[in-house]
């Protein structure tokens, strides 16, 4: 969930922290901070708030050094506020330290170091690991990175860690269990991070840690990484990056979100380049052809994720069962372990994440493997460990998504699962040759198709206007389109902070139906297939009860237009890909909702883009 970043080198630290900090904030901004080697001492300025709070705390500071880490915070272990802000220090003051994860036996932990003196004045787990490490550091007449090896071997949870001495001027030890952990290699130089965007304007060269392992980067004597348990030296991969700074940057868009709807033409045409040849009348996938008879004699398909990347599950739900035609269950990740699943060698899992970090989808895929399941991963993250960790997968190309509130991920995440789908579809025989043929030539119109949409942008932000003051909003779908109420709900809450609920538009008479009024705002989406009649009455029971109709209709709908308070329409597709059109609309009218609200879309309260704890 946090932010972490270090650096050592030739360079000012403190600029390329902070930077690299602006970079992360997605990952948590309840507080921030930095620590700078400074000559036998250490400069450390922290606080509440975000970055920009941090800019302003050490304004006119003197906060030269080379060597230094700092940290963007997503609270788990104590409230948001100063003390509670890394980097901790130890009680002797030696040694600073950063840390993204949880470590869940701080309790017995902090009760042993207290019965040893040790004294702490945060609530946080991450005084108790630096505190810890200082014990062992003076107990054991050790190496700061071998103190740090035996300390972490105490420790039970997640973590990536940042720590070093200010008795030492040219060393920072890091280490990685269950969340991410990146080393950039410059010349001379040596970042470490959360991800890579804080060092690309520095180098390419990139080593991703695999969980269990550490590593030193050292001035003198450069740069290893060794297994915490048996302290064996591990040969690192050096990958290239092939990032583009332009894509982590906002390209004129007043926010990343905004950007982000906007390039999803463009990340749907990456996801299915090279894959989706209706010229060929094939879709072609090299992550699932060794798994190919797994998944074509599978007797279920599990489907695991969180937040945004369930929606996208639950419409693979009906792709796979509609073309496919194999069982489908679709499971929140973070309570699939928790009830004893039932899984055998016969089932294929499919683990969807944005980040391919997250903690709970993580946990989710060791048990199923476990148990002989194949897995598969979708996600978006060149190197995460989502993908290090499943049998096969695909990358959703849909470039970095900063915004945590996920757009581009949802629609990315849907064209894979359609791939999928359509390809196994295909070779079950589940798919007559002529509507194969036909989806597969209707899926690569949908980015063109995306592109006008987005032309509704202002007829939306008008929209939005009669409804930014509504206490609550009810979003109905049916078919496939019910995932969509799910998604659009979720995006008004996380960004808006409305109170929302997706439901089954058949569904309402059960329950919500007494929730409306004449300041009640109903998305209802209709395009013109799939149970279109149907949701027409559902919308008439709204409008009998006073209810305001906003709904997304098909191209030269004339009934409902009739019925609505405002309509948006979409461009005519087959069903099966509606959601990756009507999903547009909702996406907007959240961003115009929160902005009239005055809220930060980019940065929602209470959120993190990357949950790397369970």
């Amino acid at each position: 969930m946090c932010g972490i970043v270090g650096y050592l080198g030739s360079k000012e630290a403190y600029p390329i922290l902070i930077n690299g900090l602006k970079r992360l904030e997605y990952r948590g901004y309840d507080s921030s901070g930095v620590a700078i080697y400074q000559e036998s001492a250490i400069g450390l300025f922290k606080c509440k708030g975000k970055v920009a709070d941090l800019e302003a705390l050490t304004a006119g500071k003197m906060l030269a050094g080379n060597l230094g880490i700092a940290h963007t915070r997503w609270a788990t272990h104590g409230e948001p506020n100063d003390v509670n802000s890394h980097p901790h220090t130890s009680n002797s003051g030696d040694l600073v330290l950063i840390h993204n994860g949880i470590i869940e036996n701080y309790a017995s932990l902090k009760e042993a170091l207290s019965s040893r003196g040790y004294e702490f004045h945060s609530d946080t787990d991450t005084e108790v690991l630096v505190n810890l490490i200082e014990d062992v550091l003076s107990t054991e007449n050790c190496l700061l990175e071998e103190a740090v090896r035996i300390a972490l071997n105490q420790v039970v949870g997640a973590y990536a860690i940042c720590v070093f001495s200010r008795k030492n001027d040219g060393q920072i030890v890091f280490a990685k269990m269950g969340s991410p952990l990146v080393v950039g290699l410059g010349e001379k130089e040596y970042f470490i991070a959360s991800d890579a965007t804080p060092f690309l304007d520095y180098t390419k060269k990139a080593v991703y840690l695999e969980d269990g392992e550490m590593g030193v980067v050292d001035l003198e004597h450069g740069f290893k990484v060794f297994r915490i348990n048996d302290n064996q030296v591990v040969d690192p991969y050096v990958q290239q990056l092939k990032l583009d700074l332009a894509a982590i940057e906002k390209g004129g868009y007043e926010h990343f979100m905004l950007k982000e709807i906007y390039e999803q033409p463009k990340a749907i045409e990456d996801t299915y380049r090279g894959r989706l040849l209706p010229s060929q009348n094939m879709i072609k996938m090299a992550g699932i052809d060794e798994y190919l008879e797994k998944f074509t004699k599978a007797e279920r398909i599990l489907i695991v994720g969180c937040g945004t990347s369930w929606h996208a599950g639950l419409v693979g739900e009906y792709l796979f069962e509609d073309l496919a035609r194999i069982p489908v269950e679709v499971e929140y990740a973070s309570e699939f372990r928790y009830r004893n699943p039932i899984i055998s060698n016969k089932d294929v899992v499919i683990a969807i994440s944005q980040s391919g970090e997250t903690a709970d989808t993580l946990a989710a895929i060791k048990l199923a493997k476990k148990r002989g399941a194949t897995i598969f991963g979708i996600c978006n993250v060149v190197g995460s460990s989502i993908a290090r960790e499943t049998h096969a997968g695909a990358y959703t190309h849909a470039g970095p998504e900063i915004g945590v509130a996920s757009t581009k991920a949802f629609t990315a995440q849907v064209t894979v699962l359609a791939m999928l789908a359509l390809k196994l579809g295909r070779e079950r025989g589940t798919i007559p040759t002529s509507k194969y043929q036909e989806l597969l030539l209707e899926l690569s119109k949908i980015p063109s198709k995306i592109q006008h949409m987005l032309g509704a942008d202002s007829q939306i932000s008008k929209i939005s206007e009669a409804y930014a003051d509504a206490p609550n909003f009810l979003y109905l779908g049916r078919g496939y389109n019910f995932p969509v109420a799910l998604e659009g709900a979720l995006k008004l809450k996380e960004i808006s902070y409305i109170h929302a609920e997706g439901y089954p538009a058949a569904e309402m008479k059960h329950g919500p139906i007494a929730l409306i009024d004449e300041n009640m705002p109903v998305v209802v989406i209709a395009p013109k297939n799939g149970q279109y009649e149907k949701i027409v009455s559902n919308i008439q029971e709204v409008k009998a009860r006073s209810g305001k109709v906003v709904a997304i209709v098909s191209e030269g709908d004339i009934d409902i237009k009739g019925m609505a308070d405002f309509t948006i329409e979409v461009p005519d597709t087959l069903e099966a890909f509606t959601p990756l059109l009507t999903t547009i609309p909702l996406q907007l009218l959240s961003y115009h909702i929160a902005i009239l609200r005055g809220c930060n879309v980019d940065q929602p309260r209470n959120l993190a883009k990357s949950v790397t704890v369970e």
